[in-house]
This record gives structure tokens, C-alpha cells and sequence, in this order.
């Protein structure tokens, strides 16, 4: 290495720097964990999984890339120097649209395209430095990887948590395909395409993720103080779990009962009609039976409603609308017949598709109500007390016209609590107690239960494209389902030349006859299955396959999932806080239950990081504020970028690129790298000899610095590295000289810290020390040096600066010993000519002593 590196004390060149290291590393291999890389040392120490969210390769990397592999690495690497065998794999989430789409607008293969992106990724990647294990990178587009998706799909199949049914589904009218729940954003558009969501009828693919409701709820009890908390929140609030009551709602001329599902049933006696969803199956099926007019009125207005998003029709400053199926609903507790009306504030997948309608105590059915001029009853006397207390009344209130509640008046619901009225056996009752007895009654009748609710829908895995996991079903004549046998996958995807992947409401594989027409198992003709998986199926469990990527026997090893699962750290953007979050949670809880895994949560810790912003807003081409990754890299170097990555802020914070200095960061670089070209004292020196106060310095250093990264405090521990930087130069400059084994031992201190920000600038600075052998393998490599303890009687300091002020203005500092007492600082202080100059013979009123701290001195006006 003495001719690659510079031999110029002031001449730092970060590009000569990485050519000269980077060969060194793809020779050495420092990062791969495989069995056979690692020496028996290596596999006896304790494990780590740190995990960044692997990238779409949707072109070469770019700022953000930049910040989230930066910061990931910093904690892989800290690891590492405290100890642990590390595994920080990377790898490629290459199905989906965006390549498809890119595809069809160059007339391309997505094949093509994706792995060209992921070869530029690649070397970008490498470039970079970000510690990866080279050995187990994996693509989802690859047959060796969906394989196992098809096999996971036919493992939930056979528990029946897989099927299929029809249903109003999310559709995107640009895309022309399906969405989950969670891909249309709060406006109600797309959030691949931006267009507006819109309702569609088509028979697809669920995953049932509703059954793992309350476990995915109550397991986030497990990460807290290890997530961070808007994430939990986000979470719990997604999944949305209500409770309250069942109740059956018999239907004239409708053979079976109707369930409606409500967390307020103490107000049933309140209901004066039923609303039922239009999309749902209940209301086509209501306005069937009912008059030609009534079925021409209903189908009219869906056919209004199916233009709406779920947002619009939850707005509640909506005028509300809806349409009489001239049907009748009887009240179980009092016998009344409540008119049904299908009205599109409900929502066909909440509940069961149909609530009881207590206008007097629900805003929304109150506005109906008086809309549509229907009865309001009151149930719940919210001025009554509701704690037993009786109130004083005295003459004056009864003077008073009493104020008026009424919601048919005021045109306001009564939704908070109070005593039961109008409602039979419960009045008199609180909210509580009502809710228990009419849950009683109703279960002794028969027409009710205790009940949960949830957010949550079933994830909706269909997609009519063409780049994604095909799905492992086949369908013979009569139209039974068949899985595909285990031993026939993977069911490859055809060659896409000639296809015509046009998006069209219907995935482009059913244009592909040979691909499409297959045999049973008994060798009977068949259809294959033509839509493919929703992508976020393939990082629900990628985490895994990242711990066998080259077996071809299963989808993953439960002995190397004991060793290394669950993730101890993953690194990601906010973004992701429920989409591929709640996925990864659903499927690691399946696959526990399968008794593939002995966890229940994929990833321990989280770490969000924030976005890389310029003047303030997002990048985008549109807006002309990109800054590109590699032009960022060329200018500057590597390890400057990923230092003022570390150095910006908070992690969770976002970095506007036009705020950060990467020029700063490249002077302090060459700063802390010159130093390691001036130390002049031998390698085997022992620092006990050298300078007590700058070694005091450094061993402060290695005591904090732990505790920052642990609390991914890096902007401090980047702070606390310039620090002693500054205290080396001071050193050398006007103290011991640079051949002070103590400024051997700081320089060394700096540089391992440094190859947690600037590995290749740490590199150098090790190899420049003497420490650095390549040809020792990884323990050659600064990247294993292993963080020094800090010795502890070194962390006491023998003096500290008391300040002494006088009339609240500083006046002197004093150097003393921290055991030094009241009367003798205040002595020290009183000598001081600075002090002295300060009171000006002026008389002293107040002296007020914190022994080793501070001493002030108030003088008489």
C-alpha cells in the first residue's frame, strides 16, 4: 500500500484514497458472514443483524440512498468494533410497477431494465463503502426468490389465511390495476400513480391478515422504547380496533338476520332506522326484492356513489344523500320497525356494511335524519350526573328556562355521556353500565354478543400486471381451484418479448396462451392463475432469505433464522411505517405459527430517518432541485458525503442539502488525516507515558462515544471527534510535540472513530499509524480494530474551571482541585487581580460558593 496511498504530509486526495482501498476490500472480503469466511473466533462471538430497507432499482442511487446507507452503516460498523460478528446484507426489491411502466413507455423488456438499474446500483453501492455482506445479496425478481413467495402463498393456502373472493376493490384507472387499502393515500389517489381511486368488481386474492388483528395490536406492547413512538401510534391506529356489540337486526321478507356491529349498543333503544352501505351485497340484494322503481332509484345512485372515494364519502360536511329501499329492519330490544336506506356515508367493509341509525346521538345519522326528515329520539340525558351526586338547586335555576338539548332543535348530536332515558329497563343507567345490561339482554334473547371491530381490511394481493409473482393457482374446467404442486415451482413468468404489457384491466399473462393453458396434476387441462402478487408480499419476508440465499431447498434455514433473527436493527424511511412494516409483522406471526420461526416480531429496533431536502422542499426533476448522488461523490468524495450525512442532525430529522457544509467536512477529513502522518512515535510505544491531559481528552472520547451511537446521537459523536481532533493539533502544535504517545493513542482513537463515518480517510490514517496490514485479512483492516476501554482513572479529572462572576459578569476562571472547599475557593476567588479590578473597592454584599462550580460576588450599589 505504500505507493497507492499519498506521501505528502498535507496532501489529502479523497479519489486517490478510495482507488487505492477499494481493490483491497473486494480482495479481502472484511464483510461477508458466511460459515466459510469466518474463523472459529469470528463464529464464537456474539451476533448482530443490522438491516437497512433494501432499495427499488429504479435508476442509480440518489440523496436519499446517501443518507439511509450512511447512517445504517454507522451502526453496523460500531458493532463490529465492540465486538460482534455482524450481518448487514443488501439487496434488491426488483418487481413492480414503476419497471413495468418504464418498460412500456422505452418498449422495453422489465427485465432488462430492472437489472441494468441494479448492476448501476451496485457499483454505486460499492463505491460508497457501506459494510454489506457481499456474498448474500438477492433479488425478488429473481426465479430463486419467488419461488419461496409461491411457496409461502401455498403454506397459508393450506391454513386457509389465502383465498378469493369477489368484492368492491380500490382500482387505478392510470395504472389499471388493484390496490390495498393501505396504497390509496388520505386524498383518495394512488399512491404509485397519483390518480383517483375508484371502485371496481372483481373476484381476487386475499391474504388473512384480519385474523392476526388483536396479535398485531397487542405485539406492539413489545416494541416500545425500541420503535419510535409516531410509528407505534400510526400502527395502532391503522389496525383500529373498536369494541362493542353484535346485534341482529331481523329484515322483513329477508330469510336470514342482518348483523350490524356498533360500540355505542346502551343506544339502541335511540335507533329510528338503518343504513346499509350501496356498494354492499345487502343493499343489492334489499333493492331486489323491492319495486322496480326502488331497484331503478338504488341502481342510479350507486352508480353516483361508485365515482366517489372512500374520502369523499367520509367527509362529514357532506350534504347528505341516499335513497329508500322501501325495506324495514325490527328492532330487537323494543320491537320497532326501522326503514332501511342505503346511503353512501357507510362504508360496505366497515363492520358488516350496515349500522343502526341513533340520530340524536350520532352526528352523522342526525344530519341524515333531518335531511330526510326521520324520527330523532333521545336516549341519553347528557345533563344528567353521571357519578350519583345530586346537584344543588337553587331558586335561580328554577327561575331559568331550561336550556334546549334537543338534537332535532339545535341540529347538534349528544354524544357525550350521561344517564339513560327512553330506554326501557336501562334508564337511569351510566353509558357503562348500559352497555354491559343491553349486552345481557341481548345474549339471553339470543340476538346479540359482545364484539371487535377492526380498521384493518384483508390484504388485497391481486395485481393485473405482468412483473411480479405469479400467482401458484391453476383452475381446471370446472373452475376449481388447484394449487400448484411444490415440486413444480416456481411457476416462472414468460419471456416478455412481444407481450404487449399496456395496462388494460386485465394482466398481460392472459394474453400468453402457451404460459396460460397448463395440465393438473392428473394431467386434466387447466388455466393458470393470470394475476401476479402485490410486491410488498416480497419484503414481507426478505429479511429471511437474506440468512440462505443460495438454498435451493427451502426458503429459508430455521437454524441460521436461530443464530441471526430477529433483526436487531433496521434502518428505514417513515414512509414505510405501515405498509411493509404491518406486512413483515403479519407474515413473521404466520410463519411462527407455521413453526418456521421462534419469534413473533421481524425487526427488534427501528431506526427512521428523515429526507434529504433542498431549500426546503422535496427533490424532483420536475421542480429542477435535484442534487445527483454521483456528481455529490465526484466533487467531494465518499466519505465527506457520508460524513455531513452523520453531522446534519437527528437522524430522524430531515437534511436540506443547501444548510450542510461538505466542504467543512472535507477540510476536517484532511485535518484529522495529516495528523496521522505526523505522529512520530513507534507502534509498540506505551501511552502510559505520554501526556496526561491530552490523554484525559482522549479516554473522555472513548467513554461517550458508546452511549451517543447506541442513542444514534452521531451529529454529537461527529462533534466529539472534531473536538479531540482539535485537542491533537493543540497538542502538537504547542504541547508535547507529535512524538507523544499520547497523541499516538488520540490519532489511533480518531481514526477507528472515523471508520464509522469516512472508512476509506479511517483506512489510511490506520495504515499510515503502522496498524494497518491488508495482508492479514479483516483483522489487518481498522474496520476490526476493536473499540478501546476507557481506563476510569483517567476520567477523573485532578482539576476542573470554577467561574467567578461578579455583579453577573464573568470575571476569572480558576483551575482547581474538584475536592476543593467553600471558604478555600472563595479565597482563591477574592485573590483574583481580575476579580479584584472588577468589585473596584466597592463593597461586598453577598458571596455565594458551589465548591468547584462557581463563585459570585454581589456588590453594594
Amino acid at each position: 500500500m505504500s505507493d497507492s496511498t499519498a506521501d505528502t504530509e498535507h496532501d489529502y486526495d479523497p479519489h486517490r484514497i478510495e482507488a487505492a482501498w477499494a481493490p483491497v476490500w473486494d480482495e479481502v472480503k472484511p464483510f461477508s458472514t458466511l460459515d466459510s469466511e469466518l474463523d472459529e473466533s469470528e463464529r464464537a462471538r456474539p451476533r448482530k443483524y443490522i438491516l437497512d430497507m433494501f432499495p427499488y432499482p429504479s435508476g442509480d442511487l440518489h440523496m436519499g440512498h446517501a443518507e439511509v446507507y450512511a447512517l445504517g452503516d454507522v451502526v453496523a460498523r460500531y458493532w463490529r468494533q465492540r465486538g460482534f460478528t455482524v450481518l448487514h446484507p443488501i439487496g434488491w426489491d426488483s418487481f413492480g410497477l414503476p419497471a413495468e411502466n418504464a418498460a412500456i413507455k422505452r418498449g422495453a423488456d422489465p427485465r432488462e431494465w430492472t437489472y441494468e438499474n441494479i448492476a448501476q446500483q451496485k457499483a454505486s453501492m460499492k463505491r460508497y463503502a457501506a459494510s454489506f455482506d457481499w456474498d448474500r445479496v438477492l433479488h425478488t425478481s429473481d426465479p430463486e426468490y419467488y419461488r419461496w413467495n409461491q411457496w409461502l402463498f401455498l403454506k397459508m393456502y393450506e391454513k386457509g389465511l389465502a383465498y378469493r373472493k369477489d368484492s368492491w376493490v380500490n382500482w387505478d384507472p392510470v395504472d389499471q390495476t388493484v390496490l390495498a387499502n393501505e396504497q390509496v393515500l388520505p386524498d383518495g389517489t394512488s399512491e404509485r400513480s397519483g390518480a383517483v381511486v375508484v371502485k371496481k368488481k372483481l373476484t381476487q386474492w386475499y391474504l388473512k391478515i384480519t385474523d392476526y388483528a388483536d396479535r398485531l395490536l397487542d405485539d406492539l406492547n413489545q416494541l416500545e422504547g425500541s420503535w419510535p413512538s409516531k410509528v407505534l401510534t400510526m400502527q395502532r391506529n391503522w389496525i383500529g380496533r373498536s369494541t362493542g356489540a353484535d346485534v341482529d337486526f331481523v329484515i322483513e321478507g329477508h330469510e336470514a338476520p342482518v348483523t350490524v356491529f356498533t360500540t355505542r349498543p346502551d343506544t339502541l333503544f335511540g335507533a329510528t332506522f338503518m343504513v346499509v352501505a350501496p356498494d354492499s351485497d345487502l343493499a343489492a340484494e334489499l333493492a331486489s326484492g323491492s319495486t322496480p322503481e326502488v331497484r331503478m332509484r338504488f341502481q342510479a345512485y350507486l352508480d353516483e356513489v361508485q365515482k366517489k372515494s372512500e374520502i369523499d364519502r367520509q367527509d362529514a360536511s357532506r350534504e347528505k344523500t341516499g335513497v329508500f329501499l322501501d325495506r324495514y329492519a325490527i328492532n330487537p330490544v323494543n320491537g320497532e320497525r326501522l326503514p332501511i336506506w342505503a346511503a353512501d356515508y357507510v362504508l360496505a367493509d366497515y363492520g358488516h356494511g350496515a349500522v343502526m341509525a341513533v340520530p340524536a346521538h350520532d352526528q352523522r345519522d342526525l344530519d341524515f335524519a333531518r335531511a330526510f326528515d326521520l324520527p330523532i329520539r333521545m336516549v341519553v340525558d347528557t345533563l344528567a350526573p353521571v357519578t350519583g351526586t345530586i346537584p344543588v338547586i337553587t331558586p335561580e335555576m328554577l327561575e331559568e328556562e331550561p336550556p334546549t338539548i334537543d338534537p332535532a332543535a339545535t341540529g347538534e348530536a349528544l354524544t357525550g355521556d350521561g344517564r339513560m332515558i327512553n330506554s326501557g329497563p336501562l334508564d337511569g343507567l351510566s353509558k357503562n353500565n348500559a352497555i354491559k345490561r343491553v349486552i345481557e339482554l341481548l345474549e339471553e334473547r339470543g340476538t346479540g354478543r359482545a364484539a371487535k371491530t377492526y380498521r384493518l381490511r384483508d390484504w388485497l394481493i391481486s395485481r393485473q400486471r405482468y412483473w411480479g409473482t405469479p400467482i401458484p393457482i391453476m383452475y381446471d374446467e370446472d373452475g376449481r381451484e388447484i394449487p400448484v404442486p411444490e415440486d413444480q415451482l416456481p411457476v416462472r413468468l414468460p419471456d416478455a418479448a412481444g407481450m404487449d404489457m399496456k395496462p388494460k384491466g386485465t394482466s398481460p399473462l392472459g394474453g400468453v396462451p402457451s404460459w396460460v393453458e397448463t395440465t393438473t396434476p392428473e394431467g386434466k387441462p387447466a388455466r393458470r392463475d393470470t394475476d401476479t402478487m402485490d410486491t410488498f408480499v416480497d419484503s414481507s419476508w426478505y429479511f429471511l432469505r437474506f440468512l440462505s440465499p443460495g438454498d435451493d431447498s427451502q426458503a429459508f434455514d430455521p437454524r441460521e433464522a436461530e443464530k441471526w433473527a430477529p433483526v436487531d436493527q433496521y434502518v428505514g424511511g417513515v414512509e414505510h411505517a405501515i405498509l411493509h412494516l404491518l406486512y413483515a409483522r403479519f407474515i413473521t406471526k404466520v410463519l411462527f405459527d407455521l413453526g418456521y420461526v421462534s419469534f413473533t416480531e421481524p425487526f427488534s429496533a427501528l431506526l427512521n430517518q428523515g429526507m434529504v431536502i433542498l431549500d426546503g422542499a422535496k427533490m424532483s426533476k420536475s421542480k429542477g432541485n435535484l442534487v445527483y448522488f454521483t456528481e455529490e461523490l465526484d466533487q467531494y468524495g465518499v466519505d465527506a458525503v457520508r460524513l455531513t450525512m452523520a453531522f446534519a442532525g437527528p437522524p430522524e430529522d430531515d437534511i436540506d442539502w443547501r444548510d450542510v457544509s461538505v466542504t467543512g467536512s472535507q477540510k476536517f477529513l484532511a485535518r484529522a488525516w495529516r495528523l496521522s502522518g505526523e505522529v512520530s512515535s513507534p507502534v509498540d510505544v506505551d501511552f502510559a507515558d505520554g501526556d496526561v491531559a491530552l490523554r484525559r481528552v482522549t479516554h473522555r472520547f472513548l467513554s461517550e462515544v458508546p452511549a451517543l451511537v447506541e442513542s444514534f446521537k452521531f451529529n454529537v459523536v461527529v462533534a466529539r471527534t472534531m473536538e479531540l481532533v482539535n485537542a491533537i493539533r493543540k497538542a502538537v502544535d504547542s504541547g508535547p510535540g507529535a512524538g507523544d504517545p499520547a497523541v499516538r493513542e488520540a490519532v489511533e482513537a480518531v481514526a477507528i472513530a472515523l471508520s464509522l463515518f469516512a472508512p476509506y480517510t479511517a483506512e489510511d490514517m490506520w495504515h499510515r499509524l503502522g496498524r494497518g496490514d491488508a495482508s492479514a485479512g479483516r483483522s489487518g483492516l481498522v474496520a476490526f480494530a476493536g473499540w478501546r476501554k476507557a481506563d476510569p482513572t483517567l476520567l477523573v479529572d485532578d482539576q476542573v474551571t470554577a467561574v467567578v462572576q461578579v455583579d453577573g459578569k464573568v470575571r476569572d476562571r480558576l483551575e482547581v482541585s474538584p475536592r476543593v472547599g467553600y471558604d478555600e475557593l472563595e479565597a482563591l476567588a477574592l485573590a483574583s487581580e481580575a476579580v479584584q479590578r472588577a468589585i473596584g473597592g466597592r463593597e461586598i454584599a453577598q458571596t455565594i460558593v458551589r465548591a468547584s462550580k462557581i463563585v459570585s460576588i454581589a456588590t453594594k450599589k
